[in-house]
């Protein structure tokens, strides 16, 4: 896979002026975009709150559970990249409606699982997918848009994938609360029968001319298979056997000859010079930190509001609401003042609100009062989310040359899905939850009092590399356009010159 063939690379089919958005093919473009990336996000929020009924319905125990997290988060991350890299090569459109379709189908056998094998390779499936048309969709803005209206396009996109982690949670729990979890997943599919269609109607094609070489498919092998051992290691340690202890030892192996392969190749699919920018590699090391504690929390505190709290899946996805909220409220301005003022702060106190509200969810236990105990955690843990995330973005993509910043994003986006998927992983086995934990509520209760001051030091030790580590940008640097509104998979929003740098035009 070449260094430039990735989710940012742009070239229009169109000419150099792209579509408008103003104009009825640019609001399809969008609606396209939007659709796709709403798929991945809502499965992202509702399958948590599924998690309690799908592991009674198929008696399984919380290893089952942890596995239909993870299965997913395993191929996404380790298929991202690759994802983008596709799409530059053969076709943005092209492997963006592969992957929509590629979910969709993944979603239909998760809904029809008789059992839980079949459920987590399914899930795996959906990574798949999601792998393909996650950098699809921010891809086609890039690909097809005018230079003009991306950066609206995207606060557009973003705006809308907002409101749909909001809706997420009130669907999957009136969802899992009626029909049944299975149309958790089922959901998906006529999602994708309408965005297929207007997708291949109405976006126009487009490819990186400049994507040439041979694609790091070892590196990606190596990079999936180590995250795959370590989260096997992690998951089943309790039994203690010797192909637990095989695996760790594996998944580390494997994880060094990553690293070996990737400097030794001459088109890795994570290029190591790309970390000799301190900044960049300083904010993936926070990232880390805080994405690992984001995702051991909301994958326990669903399951500790409905097994403890007596909550039914509909109040505990709507629990959540406030984080969500306060993050379509005033993450833009976050943005701006992270950057009037420089990452350093915002990336040390946001982890450290972030690690303030988790603990104060340690007040949650049985018939936990919403408005005095749940409430003020998710408001901390909303205002610290508030002013990490926007920064973290936009930081990323300022810490490296403009030309590159798509794949800067891609890492970083691989970086915080691993770390997610570590995280549930490990966090039960720190906290002593036992195979059969969720099933009582004092058992979990317990496990989850030793779990939330885990997740709180792992914030608190982000927010000193962010202290010690993160610098502000230096004066007149160069910035992404998008660097207030962005999600993490962002591409740059420039158009690059001959030599990879923004054209002055665009």
């Amino acid at each position: 896979m070449d260094t430039d063939a990735h989710p940012g690379t742009d070239t229009d089919t169109d000419g150099p002026s792209g579509v408008r958005l103003a104009s009825a093919q640019g609001r399809w473009i969008l609606l396209a975009t939007v659709l796709g990336s709403s798929m991945a996000l809502l499965d992202s929020t509702v399958v948590n709150v599924a998690l309690p009924r799908i592991g009674r319905d198929l008696g399984a125990d919380l290893a089952v559970l942890q596995w239909t997290v993870n299965a997913y988060l395993l191929t996404l991350a380790g298929l991202i990249l690759v994802g983008g890299a596709l799409g530059d090569r053969f076709g943005r459109r092209r492997v963006f409606v592969l992957g929509v379709t590629w979910f969709a189908l993944g979603s239909l056998l998760c809904g029809i699982a008789p059992n839980a094998g079949v459920l987590i390779a399914s899930r795996a499936l959906q990574g798949i997918g999601g792998a393909l048309l996650t950098p699809g969709s921010l891809a086609l803005i890039q690909g097809s848009l005018h230079p003009a209206d991306r950066a609206r396009a995207v606060g557009l996109w973003s705006g809308f994938g907002g409101v749909g982690a909001a809706v997420g949670p009130f669907v999957g729990g009136w969802l899992v609360d009626g029909p049944g979890w299975r149309w958790v997943f089922l959901l998906n599919v006529p999602l994708a029968a309408l965005c297929v269609p207007v997708a291949l109607r109405h976006v126009p094609e487009s490819r990186d001319p400049r994507a040439h070489g041979r694609f790091d498919v070892a590196g990606a092998v190596l990079g999936a298979a180590a995250l795959a051992l370590v989260t096997y290691a992690l998951i089943e340690a309790r039994s203690g056997s010797a192909l637990v202890v095989g695996a760790a030892v594996a998944g580390v192996a494997l994880a060094v000859a990553f690293v070996l392969l990737e400097r030794r190749r001459a088109d890795p699919m994570v290029p190591p010079g790309i970390f000799a920018s301190r900044q960049f590699t300083a904010v993936n090391l926070v990232t880390l930190c805080v994405y690992a504690a984001f995702g051991g929390f909301f994958f326990l505190s669903v399951l500790q509001l409905q097994v403890v709290a007596g909550y039914s899946a509909l109040a505990a996805g709507a629990a959540l609401l406030p984080t969500t909220a306060l993050m379509l409220l005033l993450s833009a301005r976050s943005g701006e003042l992270g950057e009037r003022i420089g990452p350093r702060l915002p990336l040390t106190v946001g982890p450290l609100l972030c690690a303030a509200g988790m603990l104060l969810m340690l007040r949650v236990g049985p018939g936990a009062s919403y408005v005095v105990d749940v409430l003020p955690a998710l408001l901390v843990l909303g205002a610290g989310m508030v002013t990490l995330v926007a920064p973290l973005t936009a930081t990323v993509l300022a810490s490296v040359d403009p030309g590159r910043a798509g794949l800067a994003s891609g890492i970083n986006n691989a970086a915080a899905r691993a770390a997610g998927l570590l995280a549930v992983a490990a966090l039960p086995l720190l906290a002593g939850m036992g195979p059969d934990a969720y099933r009582s509520a004092a058992q979990f209760d317990a496990a989850f009092d030793r779990a939330m001051p885990w997740c709180a030091g792992v914030l608190v030790l982000g927010a000193v590399v962010a202290w010690a580590t993160v610098r502000s940008p230096a004066p007149g640097s160069a910035r992404p356009q998008c660097h207030t509104q962005c999600a993490v998979t962002a591409p740059p929003l420039e158009s690059p010159g001959a030599d990879g740098r923004p054209d002055p035009a665009a």
